[in-house]
C-alpha cells in the first residue's frame, strides 16, 4: 500500500544510536539490503534471452551497442564486460545491468556471447 505523503516525509533520517539510515527499510546503511533485493528482483524478472542493439538516444547522435538481459549479478558483470571490450577493442560501461560497448558492434558481440552459451538475439534495427 503507499504510503501518506506525512509518512514520506516523517521517516527518521539520522540516529545517534546508528548514524544514517536507509529510507526505505529504517535500517543503517552498513545493515541495509534494499539494493541486493532491487538486484535479485531485476534478475528475476528476466526471461534468459540476451539482447543486443544498437542505440544512439541521449549520446549526441554518437551509438552505442547496449547488452540487455544478461542474469547475472554487477559484480559477475565487470569482468564480462571487460573481456567484450577487449574482444571489441573499444571502450564501455556498466549502467543499471546494461553493458554499454562504444560503436557499433552487434555481430561481434553476438558471436562471443554465444561462444560462452547464451541465448542471443538481436533486437531493434
Amino acid at each position: 500500500m503507499a504510503k501518506s505523503l506525512s509518512e514520506q516525509l516523517g521517516g527518521l533520517v539520522f540516529s545517534t544510536e546508528h548514524g544514517r539510515l536507509c529510507p526505505e527499510c529504517q535500517q543503517p546503511l552498513d545493515d541495509c539490503i534494499c539494493d541486493q533485493l532491487a538486484e535479485q528482483q531485476r534478475i528475476a524478472a528476466l526471461d534468459g534471452v540476451v539482447r543486443i542493439r544498437r542505440e544512439t538516444a541521449g549520446r549526441k547522435g554518437k551509438g552505442v551497442t547496449t547488452i540487455h538481459g544478461i542474469a547475472r549479478t554487477d559484480a559477475e558483470l565487470k569482468p564480462l564486460l571487460k573481456q567484450l571490450k577487449k574482444v571489441c577493442g573499444t571502450g564501455g560501461s556498466l549502467k543499471d545491468g546494461v553493458l554499454e560497448i562504444q560503436g557499433d558492434h552487434r555481430e561481434r558481440l553476438k558471436e562471443a556471447l554465444e561462444k560462452q552459451g547464451f541465448n542471443v538475439r538481436l533486437a531493434g534495427g
